[in-house]
């Protein structure tokens, strides 16, 4: 077999850090040319013509597969979190370069400028996002705590802690051919930032937008080893290598996810995200000329024609009051005669482009088919093939190209009594349909007959209306999203999920769960409750726990990060409070609340003995009695958390301060880091008064500390230095 068909080359994969083509002398996808399918064309959206071929004929799944387990697992495990977000911060940079040569193959597919900025920008966005919430929100190691520490004995010698590690597998990602970039690496950057390798699968009629991006990553030499594979085509009897730690991430239709999960053996991870009939829904209140009524013609307009429909999270069902449906309709149509040019995405006037392929267009129809067999009106475009502008400006018929024009449907009846069709059958493409409601109730109630959807928007002013949605519509959808005329300019959109929130939905939507900031990284990983004693936990989290060993040999505030180790301490001295210092700081602060300055008051107060001192002037006061005042390591000090007052200081107690360095976490990009500290106020009885963490910003060495004391220092006059 050839590496090429017709003058027009396969399209390789990426297996075992090479690239590969079938029909190889040796190779590390397999060599042997014989056993597979023949290869497969794929086509122009617009023109027809081929761009490339698939084929995976003789391909070494299993040793892919491997070659993750043990390569690219050893590779990624070396590394921390931290250092794994900053290779996904240079991944984006490398792609941003890039970007244009991505738009250019994504026409191919066709997709505008436009549907580039939500693919292509997109996926580059949700890259440097993960970038940013790992080094946040993620310690600089390798093991993740959940939750806080749970005692387990009195003594304190014996607690529970949850703990995540990664998962010892391989993710399996199989994306649909809507988003080659943006779905693909939605999936890759949490899997990559726990420390799991991929495989990517792309969908084969946008397979080469994905090889362009992997080829960019590679080519930046800084993937580490067996981290990132490519199969450009077919997988069979992949399932047939995949057990407990590996994950599968499946985008696409109901029905192959069903067929694919029957296929993973028991302890695979199979995660779906699949045709959803999304719903969106105009508040009563959104009358004609009203901001949420503009917003919501504008939404939909941009949801009908956005990738040409060709979004899981379209718009499939626009729920609108009775009285609002004529005038929605020629609000939509008047927008979209104004805004939408059909045609080659080369061309520059055009602003939506076919779908992504003859066999789509083809399903599409006939999904529109089955709407009007049950009962459904043309109320806006038409089923027949549209002119459209070609890439040379010129219009005319496209008989290779998949286009369709923006089709809305209308349906006959009350709302109970719509055909089920209506809710069930998806067109994947640039159609949605127009429902009529009578009551918020009753929208509700359509809302939920989609059978579970990725998201539903509702464009209201009316808190109420949005109250009565939200608890009638959330257990249905993965997103809601609430549209007003004070988001209506800032929203992301109804069809645009974001990194940081979740995106998936229950029922038809597939059940699972991606993005949603770290919850996508912790999905790949598991949860183990974890036993010991406070200096076992302490040495396998990297955290010190209250009854581990300390130090206490010079003030930890003089150690850089580069001295400063888990459990150095300093015990304070004691300071007394008095009736006076409690009325001084009333005075000076205003706060004049009764239980610091009403003795009867106070002790009417069940929590309470008498006068207490304020909780602020024992948190203040125990920085004065821990800090080392001089310059030095300590860069900073950024906040306070966990912050809690236990038992109640009276004048005459005495206080003092336990501050144990607890989690230190150098910077991968800065010359200081994170240190955490354990603080104990105690009075005179060694109970616990307060409790709280102290976050403070240290230079890693010594050098670095003097550097920054010089450069903020200021500066001395020459009358001074003489």
């Amino acid at each position: 077999m050839t590496t090429e068909r017709e003058g027009i080359a396969i399209l390789p994969s990426y297996l075992r850090d090479q690239w590969w083509v079938p029909g190889a002398a040796a190779g590390p996808g397999g060599a042997d040319p014989s056993p597979g399918a023949d290869p497969v064309a794929v086509r122009d959206a617009s023109t027809g013509e081929t761009v490339t071929w698939l084929s995976t004929r003789g391909i070494d799944l299993e040793g892919v597969l491997d070659h993750a387990r043990t390569v690219g697992q050893r590779s990624l495990g070396e590394l921390t979190f931290h250092q794994r977000a900053v290779l996904l911060k240079q991944f984006a940079l490398a792609l941003t370069e890039r970007k244009h040569e991505l738009y250019d193959l994504s026409a191919r597919a066709g997709a505008t400028q436009r549907d580039s900025l939500s693919d292509v920008d997109g996926g580059i966005g949700v890259l440097f996002t993960y970038s940013s919430k790992g080094r946040r929100e993620l310690p600089n190691g390798q093991v993740y705590l959940d939750g806080p520490v749970e005692p387990l004995s009195k003594d304190g010698s014996f607690l529970g802690r949850h703990v995540y590690t990664r998962l010892p597998g391989v993710a399996v990602q199989i994306n649909a051919f809507n988003f080659p970039m943006w779905g693909a690496l939605e999936k890759f950057a949490p899997a990559f930032l726990a420390g799991v390798p991929t495989v990517v699968k792309p969908a084969s009629p946008s397979a080469y937008v994905a090889e362009a991006w992997v080829r960019i990553l590679v080519e930046t030499g800084l993937l580490p080893a067996g981290s990132l594979q490519l199969v450009s085509g077919a997988v069979p009897g992949l399932f047939d290598h995949l057990g407990l730690g590996d994950l599968v991430a499946f985008t696409g239709s109901a029905a192959t996810a069903e067929r694919l999960r029957a296929q993973a053996a028991p302890g695979v991870r199979f995660t779906t995200e699949t045709d959803s009939i999304n719903a969106s829904v105009l508040g009563p209140d959104a009358v004609p000329g009203t901001p949420e009524f503009d917003a919501y013609v504008k939404q939909l307009m941009v949801e009908l024609t956005t990738k040409a429909g060709q979004k899981c999270t379209a718009i499939r069902r626009a729920i609108v009051p009775e009285a609002a449906v004529e005038p929605l309709v020629e609000a939509l149509r008047t927008k979209i005669a104004e805004r939408v040019v059909i045609g080659d995405p080369r061309a520059e006037t055009v602003t939506m482009g076919p779908l992504v392929s003859l066999a789509q267009r083809e399903e599409v129809l006939q999904a529109v088919g089955r709407l009007q067999a049950a009962g459904g009106r043309v109320l806006v475009g038409t089923t027949d093939a549209p002119d459209i502008t070609r890439a040379d400006g010129s219009t005319g018929p496209a008989p290779d190209g998949a286009f369709v024009s923006p089709i809305v449907l209308g349906f006959d009846g009350a709302a109970d009594a719509l055909p089920d069709a209506v809710h069930d059958v998806e067109a994947f493409g640039p159609v949605a349909s127009i429902l009529a409601y009578r009551s918020v109730d009753e929208a509700a109630d359509l809302v939920g007959r989609g059978g579970g959807s990725l998201v539903t928007s509702v464009a209201t002013a009316d808190p109420a209306v949005a109250a009565t949605l939200l608890a009638r519509t959330a257990a249905y959808n993965g997103r809601l999203l609430f549209l007003d005329r004070d988001d209506a300019r800032t929203s992301t959109g109804h069809g645009a999920p974001v990194p940081h929130l979740v995106h998936g939905g229950p029922g038809r939507a597939g059940g699972g769960e991606e993005l949603g900031g770290i919850r996508a990284v912790l999905h790949h990983m598991q949860r183990t409750a974890v036993q010991g004693s406070p200096a076992m936990l302490t040495a396998l989290t990297g955290v010190w726990h209250q009854g581990a060993a300390s130090r206490s040999d010079r003030h930890p505030f003089r150690k850089s990060l580069a001295e400063l180790e888990i459990g150095d301490q300093i015990a304070s001295p004691s300071r007394l409070v008095t009736l006076d210092d409690i009325e001084t700081f009333a005075r000076f602060t205003g706060d004049l609340f009764y239980a610091h300055m009403d003795e009867d008051a106070a002790a009417a107060n069940p929590f309470f003995p008498g006068r207490v001192a304020h909780g602020y002037l024992l948190v203040s006061w125990a920085a004065g009695l821990f800090v080392d005042p001089d310059p030095g390591p300590v860069l900073a000090n950024y906040g306070l958390e966990n912050l809690r007052f236990v038992t109640p200081v009276s004048p005459g107690d005495e206080i003092r301060v336990v501050l144990t360095a607890k989690q230190i976490t150098p910077r991968e990009t800065d010359e200081y880091g994170e240190v955490r500290w354990d603080a104990v106020i105690l009075n005179q009885r060694d109970e616990i008064v307060a409790t709280y963490d102290v976050l403070t910003l240290v230079a890693k060495t010594v050098e670095e500390a003097d550097a920054t004391a010089a450069a903020t220092a200021p500066p001395v006059s020459a009358e001074v230095g003489a």
